[in-house]
C-alpha cells in the first residue's frame, strides 16, 4: 500500500481528454433542443443554422470580414487537406513538423502529392529552426501541436509580405491562443477541441490571398468530391454560406452553436484564452514543486495552453527502457481512470511516453487544481506496483 494518503476530493469532472475534448460546464444534451431533425441540411431551416454557427465561429473567435469561413467534412484533418490537395503545387513548399499531426502532413504532401518540399522538423518537446522559413514558399504547419504540448510563440517567422501562401493546422490553438491572422491564410480546426464539440467536422477558413489562389490554380493530381472548392474556376462561394460539400450531422452543429454561445456569455475569446492560461499556470505550478514530472516543452514561451504534454523524471523510471517507460505511464494513467479521477489523459500513442492533459477553456481551473494531488498518488502508486514486481 502506498504511503501516500488518496486524496479525499476528486475533479468535479474528469474528463481531460485531448479530443474530444470537455463539454462546456453545464452541458446538457437539453441544449440541443433547436437542432434540425430529420430534416434536410439543405432546407432554409438547415441552411439558417449553418450560417448561424458560422457568424457565431467569426465574432468568438474574431476572424476578419474579408476572411470566409466553411464547414467541412473529415474534421480538422479534411479541412488541412482540402486546403493542401487544392492549392499546393505551383510554389516550392516547406512544412514544420515537431508532432505526429504536422508529420502526417509531410506525408500527405511527398508521399501522396508527390511535391518536392523542404521539412523543418525537430524531436517532441521542441521546435524547428523558425528562422528557416522562407518568405518565397508555401508553407504548412500546426500552430499548437497536440500531441507534443508544444506552441509556436507567434508568427514572427512568417514574412509580411510572404509571395507563398501559410496553411495553418490550428486545432488545438483556436479559442485559446492569438492567432496573427494577418499572417494566415488558410486556418483550420475542428469542433472537437477547444469548443468541446464533436467530432467529425471541420472549419476552414481562408483569406484573400487563399481564394485567389484556388481561382488561379487548378492542380495537375484527380481531386475528389469531398475537396472540390471550385467550380469552372471560381471559388463556390456557397460553401461558406452555409452549404456543405456532403450532409452535416445537426445534432453536432446545433452543440457547436451552444459551446460559441457560451462562449461568447463569458467574455469571448479573451476570456477563454484568459481560462486556458489559468488552467496552464495551475498545473505549472505544481510541476514547479514536484519533482517526478516536468514539461515535455522545455520552453515556457512554446508551451501549450490547451494539449499540456508532461513527462516523468524520476530516475527510477528514466532508468528503465523505452517500453518499460511506456508501460509505467500506461499503468499511472490506468490507475487514474479506475479511481475516476482523470479520463484519458496518455500520451499520445506516437509521443514520448507520459501524460496529456487538456486545459483548454471549457475545463474548470478548481478541477486542474484537484488533480495535481491525485497525479502525485497515482505516481506514488504505480511506482510502489514497479518496485514490487
Amino acid at each position: 500500500m502506498t504511503t501516500l494518503a488518496k486524496p479525499a476530493m476528486r475533479p468535479a469532472r474528469p474528463e481531460f481528454s485531448s479530443g474530444p475534448c470537455a463539454k462546456r460546464p453545464g452541458w446538457t444534451p437539453e441544449n440541443l433542443q433547436n437542432a434540425v431533425l430529420g430534416r434536410s441540411h439543405r432546407s432554409k431551416l438547415g441552411k439558417a443554422r449553418l450560417q448561424d454557427a458560422i457568424q457565431r465561429t467569426r465574432q468568438v473567435l474574431e476572424v476578419p470580414d474579408d476572411f470566409l469561413i466553411g464547414i467541412v467534412p473529415g474534421s480538422d484533418t479534411g479541412a488541412v487537406e482540402m486546403a493542401m490537395w487544392s492549392m499546393l503545387g505551383p510554389k516550392p513548399v516547406q512544412l514544420l513538423a515537431f508532432e505526429s499531426f504536422g508529420k502526417d502532413w509531410v506525408t500527405d504532401v511527398t508521399k501522396q502529392l508527390k511535391l518536392p518540399a523542404e521539412v523543418l522538423d525537430a524531436p517532441y518537446g521542441e521546435l524547428p529552426d523558425l528562422t528557416k522559413v522562407r518568405k518565397d514558399a508555401d508553407l504548412v504547419f500546426t500552430w499548437n501541436g497536440t500531441t507534443s504540448g508544444v506552441r509556436v510563440p507567434n508568427a514572427d517567422f512568417i514574412a509580411a509580405d510572404r509571395e507563398g501562401i501559410t496553411i495553418c493546422d490550428a486545432t488545438s490553438a483556436a479559442f485559446a491562443q492569438d492567432l496573427d491572422w494577418a499572417k494566415l491564410d488558410v486556418v483550420t480546426f475542428s469542433w472537437q477541441k477547444a469548443l468541446g464539440g464533436e467530432g467529425a467536422h471541420g472549419i476552414l477558413i481562408l483569406s484573400p490571398r487563399a481564394v485567389a489562389r484556388l481561382e488561379s490554380y487548378t492542380p495537375a493530381w484527380p481531386m475528389p468530391k469531398l475537396f472540390r472548392m471550385t467550380k469552372a474556376g471560381k471559388l463556390a462561394k456557397d460553401i461558406f454560406e452555409g452549404a456543405t460539400i456532403n450532409t452535416p450531422s445537426m445534432l453536432c452543429v446545433e452543440d457547436a452553436i451552444d459551446a460559441l454561445k457560451w462562449g461568447a456569455q463569458i467574455g469571448g475569446l479573451a476570456e477563454m484564452q484568459r481560462r486556458a492560461d489559468a488552467n496552464l499556470a495551475a498545473l505549472a505550478a505544481w510541476v514547479e514543486k514536484t519533482d517526478w514530472v516536468d514539461f515535455l516543452a522545455a520552453d515556457p514561451a512554446t508551451r501549450s495552453n490547451t494539449s499540456v504534454c508532461l513527462k516523468v523524471v524520476d530516475a527510477r523510471v528514466t532508468a528503465l527502457d523505452d517500453d518499460a517507460q511506456a508501460d509505467f505511464a500506461k499503468k499511472l494513467a490506468a490507475v487514474l481512470e479506475k479511481e475516476g479521477a482523470a479520463l484519458d489523459i496518455g500520451g499520445y500513442r506516437d509521443a514520448p511516453a507520459g501524460l496529456r492533459i487538456w486545459c483548454g477553456a471549457t475545463v474548470e481551473t478548481s478541477d486542474i487544481e484537484a488533480l495535481t494531488p491525485w497525479l502525485d498518488w497515482a505516481f506514488a502508486t504505480t511506482l510502489e506496483q514497479l518496485q514490487a514486481a
